[in-house]
């Protein structure tokens, strides 16, 4: 008895990285976000996970993916599987975008800059959004990566002007619009917690510091968190504004489609346009000269009955035709999730909650572990579907 325990026993070496201790237990992104949501703060892991109102679209993004299923080939020599394809007219080892996220050094104090080198390691874009906690040049110190700028417009152009400056003599490659916020969702969690950004210290803080002592240490022990890109910038900077309010002084509800004149004069390179919700818009942005459009309901963290991204993507690429790069934004969890918005137009999918569960539940090594996980997925989902390239993904590789 002893001999047959011998040979079937094997004790695993202790692990002394708490971070690699927690990835050792997750088999997906919803490990990771199960991890994350035991590690954060809840009012934190509630910023990160939650959406507007009765969060409807937040979960139709993920469900829609579900409505679609293979049609699978078999006997096919899938001994080589080409993942490669183009975005914006360079070769990416993945059709995939880390999208850009406010405040991200709320989920590990690195922030900004381990999201931006995992990327770079990864070979994929990385974006930097307006309001992140590390600016345009330390993100540029960081990585040699792929790079891209998201701008929220506000009133003052002077300073989106300087940004974009910035953006573009620190290498970054396009910059992002998003178009879907002229007011702030309801993101009633958020509410109900008493959320704000920077966060504010209450009982209730204290007491969620006390139960989540690994991400209080961490977080005590770090520079304050502040809107990077714009410290110094007037009142702006570095204050404990909540985001609502700098949402509704700042933010440019006149912005319109006249407007992208202006970008376009003063950024030297491609613009995507990220929240486009209609077959309308889309042509409405290919007929202003923009590169790529991002079909994208911001999460689900705006419009609360806002429509899927992947539901939008046969009929808008269907318009617009192969001169108008289409990007999927929304609900992608899997591989398989990309590879059948591959199959339905889509030219690269973006991912943000995604990696911020990576981030929030080990660090760095968790976005890692996230690029790896859907590049895996990728790759054996088209081995599975009998199309060993991207290139071999049409409508017709999938049933409804």
């Amino acid at each position: 008895m002893f001999r047959t325990l011998r040979s079937v026993l094997r004790f695993r070496r202790f692990e002394f990285s708490a971070r690699k201790r927690r990835l050792a237990t997750a088999a997906n992104i919803q490990d990771l976000r199960s991890i994350a949501q035991r590690r954060l703060p809840g009012g934190v892991f509630d910023y990160i996970d939650g959406a507007a109102e009765d969060e409807v679209t937040l979960a139709r993004n993920a469900k829609r993916f579900g409505d679609y299923v293979f049609d699978p080939r078999v006997l096919v020599d899938v001994s080589s599987v080409d993942t490669k394809t183009q975005i914006l007219g360079k070769e990416r080892p993945l059709p995939l975008i880390l999208s850009p996220t406010g405040f991200t050094r709320i989920a590990d104090p690195e922030g900004e800059l381990a999201v931006a080198r995992a990327a770079a390691r990864a070979g994929l874009p990385y974006t930097l959004s307006t309001l992140a906690t590390r600016s345009i040049e330390e993100v540029a110190g960081v990585s040699g990566g792929p790079k891209w700028f998201q701008v929220y417009v506000w009133k003052d152009r002077g300073l989106v002007q300087e940004m974009i400056e910035r953006a573009q003599g620190a290498g970054y490659e396009a910059i992002v619009l998003t178009v879907d916020t002229a007011v702030l969702g309801r993101r009633e969690r958020d509410i109900r917690r008493g959320f704000s950004l920077p966060p504010k210290i209450g009982l209730d803080t204290i007491w969620d510091g006390i139960r989540n002592p690994g991400w209080t240490w961490d977080f005590l022990r770090s520079e304050p968190i502040a809107f990077a890109n714009v410290v110094g910038k007037g009142r702006l900077g570095g204050d404990p504004v909540s985001l609502s309010e700098f949402v509704n002084s700042q933010f440019d509800q006149a912005l319109s489609w006249a407007d992208i004149e202006w970008f376009q004069r003063v950024w030297k390179g491609p613009i995507v346009i990220k929240g486009i919700q209609s077959v309308e818009d889309a042509l409405t942005a290919q007929s202003h000269g923009i590169d790529a459009v991002a079909l994208s309901n911001h999460g689900g963290r705006q419009l609360d009955g806002a429509p899927s991204p992947v539901e939008l993507l046969k009929p808008v690429k269907q318009a617009v035709g192969a001169d108008l790069e289409v990007y999927c934004d929304g609900g992608i969890r899997r591989g398989s999730d990309i590879v059948k918005a591959m199959a339905l137009g889509a030219d690269a999918c973006m991912i943000g909650r995604a990696y911020l569960y990576g981030l929030g539940a080990a660090g760095e090594p968790g976005v890692d572990f996230v690029l790896e996980h859907l590049a895996q997925g990728v790759t054996r989902t088209l081995a599975l579907t009998g199309r060993p390239r991207l290139r071999d993904l049409d409508v017709g590789c999938l049933r409804q």
